[in-house]
């Protein structure tokens, strides 16, 4: 087995000089893809309105749902697979942005996948808007070789233009909805209706040529709508679709907790997680309720929930009622990478930094912005701290053992400690001032979607978990665009879940 970022920086990805062949893989021609392009911030602006103006995701929702009961899908909307007992299957999130960081994870996703059954996206499918012309580069070419199904849970992103592109590829809808009704005047259904993002015709020829890279019966599958179930050997997967804002309506409220009962071992995978950045996020239900009271109710057996939308990985092992459910973001599998070195000091449902494990490192996270933003800058003397420097400090900083032990040249300076508080480094929360707050929420909110674009290492990764009818076998693998994780994909985290 190859060495991880928690054995050595080499292992993280740094001071390789061997580029990975991912790019043989990817179009002649990539258009870059910025979060501080003004025009790609106004094509996705559907979120920022829906919270404004009121969510209209969930009637749109039940629109396409009732479309597909009348097209025959199964009422339970339960995909029934035959597998062995003892199977494995993929898990990817937020993968679509098309660029070099997405097809990075390709060669190594291919290498672990390659005898599983099949896989699921977990969140965000397509950037920015999910529209059907980006599928070809964004989907059905990177994805080209895997040679099982894919299923997929839509995220934000494929819901900025009301999810008829998703619709299409994944449930063989090619219909858009029809019109709704006019909204009363000046209210604010109106005013959301007015500016809203609609979506746009595609190039048909285009859509048609892509849906041949991935053509082979092996490759097939279609699923009864945005939201699903797959009953495989001993276990139940679980997908909700948490739309524009992170909740689910009632109606797929009340499916969830109908598809929830009984004692199947059962894995939720979610566009938005529940626990993140050391904080709870339940998940609304429409009505009343939570995603997370149904994952936690003993009778519904669930041992894991897996999540999407936050681009990095985390594992956070919560004790419920006795048993362990495995909480986990998987997020890193190709979109530009959510920072680490932001996540404080970890205490939430009596889970602590000994029990927490987030990838990238919270030190080799802040090198790599340290970097980017010494280069976006230009004053890389000042901001760029190398990757023992920066473990060293976040180390202080938390007031923990880092995930790898700091070069012995690593020296903790106040330049140090001002790069680590401009880039919002955690802390301990019984040090977190009035001020580091503040710069830590501005810092993930603004500045951290800005690497789009970047150089190896990315800090990418993917899941396989391995089902047999005692436990579930979950490993966290590491894509850097290295030629050396490339060819031998190292493991960063690995958890045995038990199913009795």
């Amino acid at each position: 087995m190859s060495e991880s970022s928690r054995d050595t920086a080499q292992g993280a990805g740094w001071g390789s000089s061997r580029r990975g062949v991912y790019r043989q893989l990817m179009p002649d021609h990539v258009e870059k893809l910025s979060w501080l392009n003004p025009r790609i911030l106004w094509a996705a602006r559907n979120g920022v309105l829906a919270s404004w103006f009121g969510d209209p995701t969930g009637r749109t929702r039940a629109s396409w749902v009732a479309r597909r009961a009348e097209a025959g899908a199964p009422a339970d909307k339960v995909i029934r697979r035959e597998v062995p007992d003892r199977f494995s299957f993929m898990v990817i999130g937020d993968t679509g942005e098309g660029g070099e960081s997405q097809y990075a994870v390709v060669p190594g996703f291919l290498k672990v996948g390659q005898d599983t059954e099949f896989a699921v996206i977990a969140s965000d499918v397509i950037y920015p808007v999910g529209h059907a012309d980006d599928y070809g580069d964004k989907f059905f070419r990177p994805y080209r070789d895997y040679p099982a199904p894919i299923y997929a849970i839509p995220g934000n992103h494929d819901w900025y233009e009301d999810l008829g592109a998703f619709m299409r590829i994944f449930c063989a809808d090619p219909a858009p909805l029809g019109s709704q009704p006019a909204p009363r005047p000046l209210g604010r259904a109106w005013w959301r209706a007015l500016l809203w993002h609609r979506p746009r015709p595609g190039d048909e020829e285009r859509l048609e040529q892509a849906r041949r890279l991935r053509s082979a019966p092996g490759q097939q599958s279609v699923q009864p709508g945005p939201y699903w179930a797959i009953d495989a050997g001993p276990v139940r997967i679980v997908g909700i679709d948490t739309g524009l804002l992170g909740t689910i309506d009632a109606e797929q409220g009340a499916w969830l907790r109908e598809v929830s009962r009984g004692p199947r071992p059962k894995i939720l995978v979610t566009g938005s997680p529940l626990y993140v950045d050391g904080e709870h996020h339940p998940c609304a239900v429409e009505g009343g309720g939570t995603v997370d009271d149904i994952v936690r109710d003993p009778d519904h057996h669930y041992v894991a929930a897996i999540g999407g939308d936050i681009h990095n990985y985390q594992r956070y092992p919560v004790d419920v009622d006795g048993r362990t459910v495995q909480y986990v973001v998987a997020g890193g599998g190709g979109a530009f990478m959510h920072a680490t070195h932001t996540i404080p000091r970890v205490s939430v449902a009596n889970v602590t930094e000994r029990e927490f494990r987030c990838y990238p490192l919270r030190g080799d996270s802040l090198a790599f912005y340290s970097r980017l933003y010494g280069h976006r800058s230009r004053l890389r003397r000042f901001f760029t701290l190398t990757e023992s420097e920066a473990t060293a400090v976040v180390a202080e900083r938390l007031g923990i053992e880092p995930g790898r032990a700091p070069g012995p040249d690593a020296r903790v300076t106040r330049r140090t400690r001002l790069v680590a508080s401009l880039l919002g480094a955690g802390g301990r929360p019984d040090r977190t001032s009035r001020f580091r707050l503040p710069v830590r929420k501005i810092y993930t909110q603004l500045f951290s979607p800005g690497s789009a674009t970047y150089s190896p290492p990315f800090f990418k990764s993917f899941l396989r978990l391995d089902v047999t009818p005692d436990a579930v076998r979950l490993r966290c693998f590491a894509a850097t665009g290295n030629r050396e994780q490339e060819i031998d994909p190292p493991v960063e985290d690995e958890v045995t879940i038990p199913l009795n």
